[in-house]
């Protein structure tokens, strides 16, 4: 049986994804959780045995081609196109944030 979640552990894991859980969101997020864990108990009672690993899905092979720099002097569209750019680059926010709150 796998472990269950509770609102606690449901606004941890929001934490560390850097989500604001509501408090009326919490519940539902909870159980949206605990039915996603309720199917991996699922998936365990599947016999596999004799079963061979799938590790590929298609017959086509790796496409291999040469790896050449190219040009497509698509830079000033795609900074026209951004939120924000600085020397050239695109401007993104910052995504961890390793400063004590």
């Amino acid at each position: 049986m796998t472990m269950k979640v509770d609102e606690a552990r449901t606004q941890h894991i929001a934490s560390l994804a850097k989500l604001k859980l509501t408090e009326e969101e919490v519940p539902r997020f909870t159980e949206q959780l605990n039915d996603m864990l309720g199917m991996l108990d699922d998936l365990e009672k599947v016999p596999t045995d004799g079963v061979e690993p799938t590790y590929i899905v298609t017959d086509r092979l790796n496409a291999m081609r040469a790896d050449v720099a190219d040009n497509w002097d698509q830079s000033a569209k795609l900074l026209k196109n951004a939120p924000e750019a600085a020397d050239g680059l695109i401007r993104v926010p910052t995504i961890i944030d390793e400063s004590e709150d």
